[in-house]
């Protein structure tokens, strides 16, 4: 599937759930690794008569080679159990490999203790700090409201912007929040980068984009949005095809993407 903006040409690889490899030129970023084989984690929904461990898919055949071609990591967030954003399997092999790993300071203390090769940003939220040739930003996420709010690691979602590069989004797990919102409508990124599964647990309210958000924030953006987060995890309900029967229906399926796992998207700016 290509998206062209125009210009050079930035690919995006959907692995599984939320890990991706973004590439700028020689430099190819691991998102949010979870790199452990079918079933090997443990079930996040107790009460639904299931249990079903995770992740509840293999990744793709493509991830072998696309892993191989990894030069730098970035994580979302990854603490309080939030091992669908960095699991066992990933820190170890972020371990062996030494990749550098971009994070915040709030996740470099926990990542430096597992022996990973760390390089946190400052700490400074929608300020423009270095990254690589061009700038990069961070942006609160809220991983969901109320009282299951409280037992949620937050993180950041990263604004990422480069010469001769589309603009990109990776919003990190979130529900769409009026920071959100007000973030997208001003800076209006060429790509964004959204959780669209719905993840709920036994109790609470959703803890990240389902269907409607989803389609409000791509009614707010002007650019491409695609969607991830789904059919990996047993607590992720939103099917690709539910998303996508959405999209046509609110006019936006030329603008919202959907990858399958394995699937790799060229992005021109």
């Amino acid at each position: 599937m290509n998206h062209l903006l125009e210009g050079t040409a930035m690919k995006i690889t959907q692995l599984r759930n939320a890990t991706i490899i973004v590439e700028f030129g020689d430099c190819r970023i691991l998102v949010d690794p979870m790199l452990a084989g079918k079933g090997v984690l443990p079930a996040l929904r107790i009460f639904d008569g299931q249990r079903q461990r995770n992740p509840v898919i293999d990744l793709p055949p493509e991830a072998s080679s696309a892993l191989e071609s990894v030069t730098h990591c970035l994580i979302t967030h990854c603490q309080k159990g939030h091992f669908d954003h960095l699991d066992k399997e990933a820190k170890k092999w972020l371990r062996e490999r030494q990749i550098p790993v971009i994070c915040t300071p709030h996740d470099a203390r926990y990542l430096r203790e597992r022996g990973i090769n760390v390089h946190p940003l400052p700490e400074s939220h929608q300020q423009e700090n270095p990254f690589f040739n061009g700038t990069v930003r961070t942006v609160r996420c809220t991983h969901g409201v109320g009282l299951v709010a409280m037992f949620m690691e937050h993180g950041v979602g990263y604004l990422i912007e480069i010469p001769g590069e589309p603009r990109l989004y990776l919003s990190g797990d979130t529900v769409l929040t009026p920071v959100i919102r007000d973030f997208v409508s001003r800076h209006q990124p060429d790509v964004c980068i959204v959780p669209a599964g719905g993840a709920q647990f036994d109790i609470g309210q959703e803890i990240i984009m389902g269907v409607p958000e989803v389609i409000e924030l791509t009614q707010i953006s002007r650019g491409i949005v695609i969607a991830n987060h789904m059919e990996a995890l047993s607590h992720c309900p939103v099917t690709r095809d539910e998303l996508a029967a959405a999209s046509k229906r609110a006019g936006l399926d030329s603008r919202l993407c959907i990858p399958y796992d394995g699937e790799t998207m060229e992005f021109l700016h």
